[in-house]
């Protein structure tokens, strides 16, 4: 915005969308530099300060795409859409209506191998956003319902060893990514468990979206996969399980005393324990066999 009035353009008419989700960082990455209400205060005041002056602008991302590596797709959905409430109504509470800005609200979801699993993970948390904004905070606009979400593809996934299989799987996690709706996405190229892409795995992950865009069809029918039984079912799970966790987080007092006690790190600490003790034992039986 300071580059933007620097050149003269028009505030009003600038686009993007800000990835300013600081309330992931306390829960995966760790690179913070404030206690955890404090930071939300700065990037609610500037994500305020942009929705009063920038109307076309995303200014809230709400991203639980890192922890998804440890987590499962139903902790994915319920803490993505928890930090989302919390950001919520701290707008809110600094005097905008929902229908002012909850339609310039956007998400970031990670893509992972279970085709199935993944394509009901985001109609789940679609379904379950739309509640929470018509239930829980009064919202009338129809485009105040709606689940905006940008997809990366699992780098977790991807292997050092044999990397042209990763091909494979980005393909089949950008294919659940665009059957569960997203409305962008990224690919990661098939060498990134080994360094930074070369310029020929990043064309190749560029072609495996063009060509899911342009070449299958799936993006021409709107949920494409409704009414499959196996579909319906694992939304339906998904979107009770985290309703749960979510109802539980609210129970504590909300995201930032969920962080602060270490509900959240300590739920996705508990699923990577239980998949390392799992992997090794499937480790031990193979070195067996």
């Amino acid at each position: 915005m300071a580059v933007a009035r620097k050149q003269g353009a028009n505030l009003a008419k600038i686009s993007g969308t800000v990835q300013n989700d600081v309330l992931k960082e306390y829960i995966a990455r760790g690179t913070y530099i404030y206690p955890v209400r404090p930071a939300m205060r700065i990037v609610t005041d500037i994500s305020l300060g942009a929705a009063r002056t920038s109307p076309s602008e995303y200014y809230f991302d709400f991203r639980l795409s890192h922890p998804r590596s440890g987590s499962t797709a139903v902790q994915e959905v319920a803490f993505t859409l928890a930090d989302g409430i919390a950001y919520v109504q701290a707008a809110l509470d600094a005097g905008l209506r929902v229908d002012e800005f909850a339609p310039q609200l956007s998400f970031f979801f990670n893509a992972h191998n279970d085709l199935l699993e993944e394509i009901a993970k985001y109609r789940a948390a679609r379904r379950l956003w739309a509640h929470i904004m018509a239930e829980r905070f009064g919202a009338k606009d129809p485009r105040s319902l709606m689940l905006r979400f940008h997809a990366q593809t699992a780098g977790s996934s991807l292997t050092a060893q044999q990397p042209e299989n990763n091909i494979v799987r980005v393909a089949i996690q950008a294919l659940a990514a665009a059957l569960g709706g997203c409305q962008s996405l990224h690919t990661n190229s098939l060498d990134e468990a080994l360094a930074l892409p070369t310029e020929d795995s990043a064309l190749i992950a560029l072609r495996t979206q063009q060509i899911l865009a342009h070449e299958t069809g799936v993006t021409n029918t709107v949920d494409p996969v409704a009414g499959s039984y196996a579909i319906e079912s694992l939304t339906n799970e998904i979107e009770s399980l985290a309703g749960l966790y979510i109802s539980k987080i609210d129970k504590m007092g909300g995201t930032l005393r969920a962080i602060e006690s270490g509900f959240i790190q300590g739920e996705i600490r508990k699923r990577l324990m239980t998949s390392s003790v799992r992997s090794k034992q499937k480790n031990r039986s193979s070195w067996r066999e």
